[in-house]
């Protein structure tokens, strides 16, 4: 029978450290290996034996998480801010990988999704779209800076406009100024410009998926916020329920609890005392938040859940409460909506009273 071997790998740019042990943890061999394509496929074929591999998610983790996995049993691509075994202690190449062999071993890594290959070409064209928004919005910051440093008030968006930039440029007193000034102009032409040819790619890559006609359906979402989410998520099936999926995108309630339990007539019973919410939960994919918040707001505009989010105020819920509530109440339609292959019906939604908030 094939021995199970687990490979822990410290990945660089140019090399991969990586130690080798077996189901008892012996250690059987360490080995540096060249960061090329070539060098890691004839690497892994000289290893015999049912093969486990792990490394740290990076910027290189999709690439060789794409070239191992068909050479190997199992790959697990952690997340280091997970790893306080490896972070304790003496701290080298060698020493990191012999710890995330071990933990592999141990079944202790947290492990980080990689799974769909069909979504990396979104992924890309997602998160060029992502940078060049950043981008923009930091040039437009500038340039509103440039001019509020010279004591000139630039509120709301005229001051970007092309019909009224020889308005604003007479308001410069220095010509120095007024250089950087028009030179903020055409980064912001060509940002804006690059901006909408990204996304047109990205929505033309999200219309390839068969989920982009379900996701699209759901109120406050829209076409940008449905290639985002296929991206970030790849498959509603990693999440059994709704409460697996919130936390995932930030909206899960944390809860503590203490004393819970105490004797009675020598039998443990639970008090009935109830768990304290300590807020939402600090671990979750920033991308998702932001787009199930920002659909929220869109979405509270119109019918159907303009009623919903209304009844919450009504029982007296905070507004920032009854927001994320519609937040919640969105990301689990988007679930549901996904993996059942259905359209988003807005008559469900304010079919059963919705007075405590708690989805």
């Amino acid at each position: 029978m094939n021995s199970v071997k687990y490979v822990g790998m410290d990945v660089d740019q140019a090399t991969l450290v990586v130690v080798i042990e077996d189901s008892k943890g012996k250690f059987l061999m360490e080995a540096f290996v060249p960061c090329s394509s070539g060098d890691i496929r004839e690497f892994f074929k000289t290893i015999k034996g049912t093969i486990h591999v792990a490394f740290e998610e990076g910027a290189q983790a999709a690439w060789l998480y794409d070239l191992i996995q068909p050479l190997v049993a199992k790959v697990v691509v952690c997340d280091p801010r997970q790893n306080k075994l490896i972070q304790s202690g003496k701290k080298s190449d060698r020493i990191d990988a012999g710890k995330l062999a071990k933990l592999l071993r141990l079944g202790e890594l947290h492990e980080v999704y990689h799974g769909e290959r069909t979504t990396r070409g979104l992924k890309e064209l997602v998160r060029a779209y992502e940078c060049l928004v950043e981008d923009t919005a930091r040039t437009k910051n500038r340039l509103k800076g440039a001019f509020r440093g010279r004591g000139i008030r630039c509120r709301g968006k005229n001051v970007y406009h092309q019909a009224e930039r020889k308005e604003w440029m007479g308001k410069v007193d220095i010509a120095a100024m007024g250089l950087r000034v028009m030179g903020l102009y055409e980064q912001l032409d060509f940002l804006s410009k690059l901006r909408e040819e990204a996304k047109k790619a990205m929505l033309a890559e999200a219309r390839k998926h068969s989920a982009n006609k379900l996701l699209i359906t759901v109120a406050g979402l829209g076409p940008v916020r449905s290639a985002q989410i296929i991206a970030t998520v790849g498959t509603p099936h990693r999440f059994r329920t709704k409460r697996q999926f919130w936390p995932y995108c930030g909206l899960g309630v944390v809860s503590e609890a203490s004393g819970e339990y105490e004797i009675v007539e020598n039998k443990p019973r639970r008090r009935k005392k109830p768990a304290q919410t300590r807020g939402l939960n600090k671990n979750f994919n920033r991308r998702l938040k932001a787009v199930f918040k920002g659909a929220a707001k869109s979405a509270i505009v119109g019918e159907p859940f303009k009623q919903y989010h209304q009844r919450l105020v009504d029982n007296k819920i905070r507004e920032e409460l009854a927001l994320l509530t519609v937040a919640r109440k969105i990301a689990a339609i988007t679930l549901a909506v996904w993996k059942k292959g259905e359209k988003f019906d807005s008559d469900r939604v304010n079919q059963a009273a919705q007075g405590t908030g708690n989805e």
